[in-house]
């Protein structure tokens, strides 16, 4: 019982990425770039950043679904700085590092 269990989740995850890709890559191949106006094509580079602050912004503001914006927030203290040493190195790897390196380090005190 336990390997069909498996065998159905896995068998969700994979149907699940099949479709999530096909629907992306029908968008692409379905529409000629040229067709795309140009306001959609400037607010498509959009989408990546919204996307990524709206699965973001809530672990770093909300605490048992209510705002905590105090000084014993150390998400939100990690997330800044990682936010600074991003915007001022451009480096994915430091920003992980750093953000990481101060939630474990806030949380130990």
């Amino acid at each position: 019982m336990k390997s069909a269990s498996a065998l159905y989740l896995w068998t969700i995850i994979i149907g699940g990425m099949l479709v999530t890709y096909a629907t992306r890559l029908s968008f692409i191949l379905l529409v000629p770039q040229e067709r795309v106006p140009t306001l959609m094509k400037q607010a498509l580079r959009y989408v990546p950043p919204a996307v990524l602050a709206a699965l973001i912004l809530p672990d770093l503001l909300l605490s048992d679904g209510s705002f905590q914006l105090d000084l014993q927030n150390y998400r939100l203290f990690a997330g800044l700085l990682a936010a600074l040493v991003s915007w001022r190195t451009k480096n994915t790897w430091l920003t992980i590092g750093v953000g990481m390196g101060a939630l474990w380090l806030l949380s130990s005190l």
